[in-house]
């Protein structure tokens, strides 16, 4: 049965909460593995660069292919339910805070009530994660064990105040962004994933790079742990790790892994999104073609 575009108009509405979790996680899943290699540069260039007092365990020489994936296994463990409840979330909100079909205010209020749902599960596999990307572990549970041993619960969440700080606008630009590129782009919002695609990449392009310096911040953050400066090691919060790297490093310390940022989330936006909305579409078909054919033989 192929779908038309009155009832691809109202996948929004009408898919259900478990078709969105699904395709959410879907999206998540590919959008962090096809893009872990380039995060992976990312997180290491930020790390090397901005704060050169940093020793980590086992200094990159080299970025091979093991080590770029290093730390994968945290991300597909965090990525399938935090964007499951993240899209699900965003679909059921938007739906009570929209009064348009274009609702540029009600996507990006949608978008950060999501990322308050997002960030608190998946921000201590973002530690670890990145942890992982910077020395030497042998699993993700060896990792978190020493984490915390260490350091203790608070290693996990001492970045989500900033991550949150970060995502909530990043995720709010994103989701208008994206609406409203998508109302240009394809003003008859059927399924067409080139026009999915485009819509994505620009909204990550806007959202990554006015969100940088609250990305660098975070990363210090989550990071301090592997640091032998005193100071980095037992930064408490978001305003001491601002002032370290502006202290240090000035306006452009802030800036530090700009480019890598932007050419991670313009893809990393355009296949979660495309991701994303085929999935709710293939969801959608195949449900609307087992309702027809029990339907048909009743």
């Amino acid at each position: 049965m192929e779908i038309g575009e009155d009832q691809y108009e109202s996948l929004g509405s009408n898919a259900t909460m478990t078709q969105n979790a699904i395709a959410g996680a879907f999206a998540g899943i590919g959008e962090h593995c096809l893009m872990y290699p380039i995060d992976a540069y990312k997180v290491l260039l930020k790390k090397n660069k901005v704060f050169t007092r940093v020793q980590v365990l086992h200094k990159p020489t080299a970025i091979t292919l093991r080590k770029t994936w290093r730390g994968v296994y945290s991300v597909v463990m965090g990525a399938g339910p935090a964007h499951a409840l993240h899209f699900a979330t965003f679909e059921y909100c938007r739906a009570r805070f929209a009064n348009s079909k274009h609702d540029l205010v009600a996507s990006g209020a949608a978008g950060a009530c999501a990322t308050f749902v997002h960030d608190a599960l998946m921000t201590p596999f973002d530690v670890i994660k990145q942890r992982m990307q910077l020395a030497s572990y042998h699993s993700v549970r060896e990792c978190a064990r020493q984490i915390y041993a260490a350091e203790g619960w608070t290693a996990f969440y001492i970045s989500l105040p900033t991550t949150l700080s970060m995502s909530v606008p990043f995720q709010s630009i994103q989701f208008a962004m994206y609406d409203y590129a998508s109302s240009l782009l394809n003003p008859s919002n059927t399924y067409d994933p080139k026009s999915h695609m485009l819509a994505g990449a620009l909204a990550g392009v806007v959202a990554s790079s006015i969100t940088t310096p609250l990305d660098v911040i975070k990363t210090l953050l989550q990071t301090r742990g592997n640091a032998t400066d005193p100071r980095i090691r037992h930064c408490s919060g978001f305003w001491e790790a601002a002032k370290l790297i502006s202290e240090r490093h000035g306006s452009a310390g802030f800036f530090r892994g700009f480019k890598p940022r932007v050419l991670t989330h313009m893809p990393s936006t355009a296949i979660s999104w495309s991701v994303y909305e085929y999935f709710k579409w293939f969801l959608s078909s195949s449900s609307s073609t087992s309702s027809s054919s029990s339907n048909t033989t009743s």
